[in-house]
């Protein structure tokens, strides 16, 4: 959606196909600076902790599960009440 921009005020009901637009998961870790740097630690460390437990296979899901973590991340934190 172009030209959107979720404040504070807006209500936390926007819908799930506006959720998982770009814009909308940057104002979410804008606003959420802690879960912003906890999602930075999981996507570059997902694949080196798959690397080390299962090799390239493991590089491939670690970068598959830190990749849902970052899009899936904003959803749960509402679906969670946050």
């Amino acid at each position: 959606m172009v030209g959107f921009v979720y404040t504070r005020r807006m209500s936390d009901r926007f819908s799930s196909s506006i959720s998982f637009s770009a814009e909308a998961r940057r104002a979410f870790y804008e606003g959420h600076p802690s879960l912003a740097l906890f999602m930075l630690l999981i996507v570059f460390m997902a694949p080196f902790a798959g690397l080390y437990v299962a090799g390239l296979l493991g590089v491939v899901v670690g970068v598959l599960v830190s990749a849902a973590a970052y899009v899936l991340t904003p959803c749960l934190w509402k679906w969670l009440g946050g």
